[in-house]
């Protein structure tokens, strides 16, 4: 074993357990300035469930990042020796058993062969951090990696929404890097919003959508569609509309809803409380989230939830991270919500049957 290879056998760094697709690992650099969710309390969640939230110190953050470029020195260097990144790759794959580490090295590796242009700051709200603390780590970032083009992160819609995060804040964050944001909307319903426990109303999404494209930040936000189940579809559609359009978001992302096991939505739907729509149904729910949307975005099926089918094969909506540019292409759209809806639901798959579905 090289001694590049050894010294990689003493490097870790703390990584979290999501990332949004577009994010992903095999683009962003993952950095983990907070841990677990602060609010974790949403019905239909499971994903930090029995954990409590950490706040990282800016210190652990900056060792964080140095085990990031150690890692980076040490590959590049393999590379170097090897000639190739691809037979940098066979030299990890080769001794992978002996790295207790194996994460952080590939999330490394395949942020370098990606352009090592993007940052993902973990985990469920950073933005709860506070602003000198996050000032001081997305430079330090920016600085250890001149390479990085955007940093991104995962925020409340709450915490944006606060006084104490006011649009100076955000502005002087955006002039430092942080170039996008996601929010889980989900539903701009309050009724359906209590119902879930989000702990936060429409009126407060607004508020803090606005102030992040205020602050010259890209807007990701997040809907689920099905979120409603069968009793308050339609209106969790309308209003979510309503709140998108007061928004305007950079990216609405679809995530339709799926039960998860051990959440307390999932108890309902098991007990029939929470009666989940079927695939044509969802169609109907999206063709009229479609029809009233005035927003100038991209709509982005960019993740298997979305599991509509054409029935020549493949998904029916294409799942790349751009989506499409709204209102340009609503026409494209509406038409590939009617052939859904002009084939069998058998072709399609019911959310019920992606209830065993990893969280990916």
């Amino acid at each position: 074993m090289s001694l590049e290879l050894e010294r990689l056998k003493e490097y870790a760094f703390e990584i979290g357990p999501i990332r949004p697709p577009s994010e992903g690992g095999s683009q962003s650099l993952l950095i983990r300035a907070t841990i677990n969710c602060p609010w974790n309390l949403c019905r239909f969640c499971d994903t930090y469930k029995d954990k409590n939230f950490v706040y990282r110190s800016v210190e652990e953050i900056k060792r964080d990042i140095d085990v990031a470029r150690a890692i980076r020195d040490e590959i590049k260097s393999l590379e170097r020796k090897l000639g190739d990144m691809i037979w940098v790759a066979r030299a990890i794959d080769a001794y992978q058993d002996d790295f207790k580490n194996l994460p952080s090295i590939i999330n490394v590796f395949n942020w370098i062969c990606s352009g090592a242009r993007t940052a993902f700051l973990q985990d469920a709200n950073s933005l709860i951090m506070r602003t000198n603390d996050l000032l001081e780590v997305i430079k330090y970032l920016k600085e250890t990696f001149p390479s990085i083009e955007r940093i991104t992160s995962y925020a409340r819609a709450k915490t944006l929404a606060l006084k104490n995060k006011s649009l100076e804040d955000l502005k002087i964050l955006r002039e430092v890097g942080l170039a996008r944001l996601h929010v889980g909307l989900e539903s701009g319903d309050d009724e359906v919003l209590r119902y879930i426990n989000k702990g936060v109303t429409s009126e407060e999404h607004i508020m803090a959508g606005i102030k992040v494209k205020e602050a010259g930040i890209e807007l990701s936000e997040y809907v689920m569609l099905g979120l409603g189940g069968r009793d308050m579809w339609e209106k969790h559609a309308k209003n979510t509309i309503r709140v998108l359009n007061e928004i305007h978001p950079d990216f609405i992302r679809l995530r339709p809803y799926i039960p998860r096991k051990g959440t307390q939505l999932y108890e309902e739907y098991e007990k029939g409380n929470f009666q989940l729509t079927s695939p044509h149904e969802r169609l109907i729910e999206l063709k009229t989230f479609v029809d009233e949307l005035e927003v100038e975005s991209r709509l982005c099926f960019d993740h298997i939830m979305n599991s509509w089918y054409r029935k020549s094969g493949g998904f029916l909506f294409k799942q790349d991270y751009n989506g499409y540019k709204l209102p340009e292409e609503k026409g494209k759209i509406s038409t590939l919500i009617e052939e859904g809806l002009a084939i069998s639901e058998s072709i399609h798959i019911h959310a019920k049957d992606l209830i065993e579905l990893p969280h990916l």
